[in-house]
């Protein structure tokens, strides 16, 4: 295994892992703030960094079936939240 890459990101209102502070998403790159997770408000960003994904998986949430990712701190490994793959709709 090799060195560990961290981003950096710039700008005053950065999102970073509540466990280790590394950087993880940029204020100007969320999409939306309507979503609510497990543990609370979640949000949806356009672009994230210092992640690593975990397997694919169905996963059912309140607006339905989906296939999702989590998604991980590439630093600390703690769980982040999840990465949205497909969407299938109930008819």
């Amino acid at each position: 295994m090799g060195r560990l890459f961290i981003e950096s990101l710039s700008g005053p209102r950065i999102f970073k892992c509540k466990f280790c502070k590394v950087d993880s998403a940029s204020h100007d790159h969320i999409v939306s703030k309507d979503f609510q997770g497990r543990y609370g408000r979640a949000y949806l960003f356009r672009s994230v960094v210092n992640v690593c994904l975990g397997p694919r998986e169905e996963r059912l949430l309140m607006s339905g079936l989906h296939t999702v990712n989590d998604i991980y701190c590439s630093s600390c490994q703690q769980i982040l939240g999840w990465r949205y793959v497909s969407l299938r709709f109930f008819f």
